[in-house]
């Protein structure tokens, strides 16, 4: 080969490295540029929104969709900066996106779902729920997905679709609730008595509202004696408090009002 030929390959091989080195500097460089303006973005619609009250769950939700679109935006722009035809690569990415929602169709019913739920607000950031399975308290609702952690500290995600199309109970969407008890009475115990004393005992037990007032009555009648209904009222932060409390109540004032233990009595008839 002609050495003048080879110094041109040469020069020519040369200065592409040297262009595409520039541009992959350039988009390198783009890229962290684009990122932290996002993160700026972010964290003024952030501070925006917090300034204006805006409910947890919808600025999570709003964050979530609009840190994805920025970043999408910024692919987009340093493909262009490559010299890659993004009107292509657009009508490219959106034949993707419809390959892709027809394979995982679920996926865009979450999303569809996750729109839903910011729409309706069956609950929010910090509520104690029980949805699709899983009782907690809502960590986060996402673009696809609800973070929930359970009562034993168990981080768990459950698709939005999962929880849209099901049964979704808010404990903390009213003032209080009802924590509801049973209490054996033994045959021959005055039953209004021990029901006086029980009213008595779980008026005074911490957080129990006194408006519901408690509830003692008889539930029904069993082999052992007669079963008491013991209910009382208080906030949805208080349940388990109140729940245990209870229980203790009912076990201490039997056992100094000196109830017998019930048991199942048997009566055998000779012929």
């Amino acid at each position: 080969m002609d050495p003048a030929q080879v110094s041109n390959q040469v020069y020519f091989i040369r200065d592409l490295a040297i262009s595409f080195g520039a541009k992959l500097i350039g988009a390198i460089v783009l890229w962290f540029i684009g990122k932290w303006l996002i993160n700026l973005a972010i964290n003024l619609l952030k501070t925006s929104l917090a300034k204006g009250n805006v409910d947890p769950t919808i600025v999570r939700y709003i964050i979530s969709f609009i840190l994805i679109a920025l970043q999408v935006v910024l692919i987009v722009a340093i493909l262009g900066f490559f010299g890659v035809e993004t009107t292509s690569f657009a009508a490219l990415l959106a034949a993707t996106g419809i390959a892709i929602g027809a394979a995982w169709g679920g996926l865009l019913a979450n999303f569809a779902a996750g729109a839903f739920l910011v729409m309706f607000r069956p609950f929010k950031v910090g509520d104690f729920v029980s949805a699709a399975g899983i009782t907690g308290t809502v960590e986060e609702l996402g673009l696809f997905a609800t973070t929930i952690n359970t009562p034993d500290n168990i981080r768990t995600v459950v698709g939005n679709n999962s929880i849209f199309s099901g049964n979704i109970q808010n404990f903390s969407a009213n003032p209080y609730r009802r924590v509801e008890l049973t209490a054996q009475l033994s045959h021959g115990v005055n039953v209004p008595e021990a029901i006086a004393l029980l009213k008595a005992k779980i008026s005074r037990i911490p957080n129990v509202l006194t408006n519901p007032t408690p509830d003692v009555e008889i539930l029904e009648f069993n082999p052992s004696g007669l079963l008491l209904a013991v209910r009382s009222y208080c906030s949805n932060d208080n349940y388990w408090q109140v729940y245990f409390d209870t229980n203790k109540v009912i076990y201490e004032s039997f056992g100094e009002a000196g109830y017998p233990i019930p048991a199942t009595h048997t009566v055998l008839h000779n012929q």
